[in-house]
């Protein structure tokens, strides 16, 4: 172990030397190997920080859970939009039977969705989200009320006048959030009393609820304020966690034909949009675009791989006489096989550092430039340093062969 431990520590001193020695040279080779590692590790890095946050976004808008609108969300290809147009909107009657006709269910809620203008005194906020929501909506997605308080039975039995503020919204009309609480304010005629503010909740990439910039309401004094079916009805269905999805969507699709009377032969006229499916067609979208980042990436570390090589062959002639003598005083084929492949793999680990330190400045500049964060894991770290060594390994193993084959005479007698 010791005398392995050895090894390797010679076998650094000597890529270091080799480095020190012929900078230019090195670097040039190594150059691919920077290269390589910096596509492979930004796209990772980049890719897998957008994906963390667009699944957090999607999961933010209700885990097991089915949207039931006249549009399908996600459409690719050529939307038929004139066809979903002539949709009936979802009701607020078709909800409460739901509730009754879909065991699977464990949370069934009714959202209005507009938007318009908070008043308060001489001071507006414009275009602040509005939703209209029924009493389990907050169950399938979680509101956090940072000061004050959430909806309770009795306001929505009698749909009062009442609004839970996002932090953003509050912010605006009183300076601070937390001054909010209990402030009377006016949207579109209407007085409204702040019952609650919401915690911040950070920007949404895929936009989402956008809680900081909406206010919340109960149901019926949000159909004061707008016609029910100009407002972008949508019922929510959050399947129980022991009901597959497949199986909670095939009992609502019975459910709406059977609410609306459809014929079997009869189109839906409805959309169930699955939450989970859109995470998972964003999953195998961002899976597209890090296998084209590892071809770009592979390319440049093939190429590096031939520059190591170069390098490998180059130190193999130069040290020819070196190998001859320790080869005359009993090393054997195997420790200058190992000392040239780990010399190898030192250098593309110092190719491989190089991108590393490249990627790291890059994220830094993205996030202070954007505000997005990036961020590089140790797994990606681990990953990028197991490639350089692979990459060393395969590059050093035809001049570490010819270097363990030397017949020490013919070697030492080499200049």
């Amino acid at each position: 172990m010791l005398r392995f431990l050895d090894i390797i520590w010679s076998s650094f001193k000597i890529a270091l030397q080799e480095f020190r020695s012929n900078k230019l040279r090195t670097f040039l080779s190594l150059f691919g190997i920077t290269i390589g590692i910096f596509c492979i590790i930004s796209v990772l890095s980049t890719v897998g920080s957008l994906e963390h946050a667009i699944q957090k976004d999607i999961k933010a808008l209700g885990s097991n859970t089915v949207y039931i609108d006249k549009w399908e969300y996600g459409g690719g290809g050529e939307y038929p939009w004139w066809k979903y147009m002539k949709r009936p909107e979802p009701k607020y009657e078709e909800m409460k039977v739901l509730k009754l006709k879909v065991p699977a269910a464990s949370n069934v809620a009714f959202a209005l969705q507009g938007q318009g203008n908070i008043e308060f005194g001489d001071d507006m906020v414009t275009g602040v989200n509005q939703y209209g929501v029924t009493e389990e909506f907050v169950n399938i997605q979680p509101v956090e009320v940072m000061i004050g308080r959430s909806f309770q039975q009795s306001d929505y039995d009698r749909g009062a006048n009442f609004i839970v503020m996002g932090y953003i919204v509050s912010e605006k009309l009183f300076g601070k959030a937390e001054k909010g609480l209990n402030q009377e304010v006016t949207i579109k005629g209407k007085k409204a009393i702040i019952i609650g503010v919401i915690k911040k909740q950070g920007k949404s990439i895929i936009g989402g609820w956008e809680f900081d910039n909406s206010v919340l309401l109960v149901r019926g004094f949000m159909k004061q304020l707008i016609v029910e079916r100009y407002a972008n009805p949508i019922i929510m269905v959050q399947g129980r966690e022991d009901v597959p999805m497949a199986a909670l969507k095939d009992e609502l699709a019975g459910a709406m034909r059977s609410l609306r009377k459809l014929k079997p032969t009869q189109d839906d006229d409805f959309s169930l949009n699955d939450i989970d499916s859109f995470s998972n067609a964003m999953h195998d979208i961002f899976s597209g675009v890090n296998k084209g980042g590892w071809a770009i990436a592979g390319l440049s570390l093939i190429v590096g791989m031939f520059g190591v090589a170069n390098i490998m062959f180059v130190t193999v002639r130069e040290r020819t006489s070196q190998i001859g003598l320790k080869k005359a005083i009993g090393a054997k084929k195997s420790t200058i096989l190992t000392e040239f492949l780990l010399e190898a793999a030192f250098l593309c680990i110092l190719g491989g550092m190089m991108g590393l330190l490249l990627v790291f400045i890059l994220t830094k500049v993205i996030a202070i430039a954007t505000g997005f964060p990036l961020f590089i894991s140790v797994n990606i770290m681990m990953m990028a340093i197991g490639i350089c060594i692979l990459v060393g390994v395969l590059a050093g193993i035809i001049p570490a062969s010819i270097a363990a084959r030397m017949d020490p005479v013919v070697a030492i007698r080499s200049k």
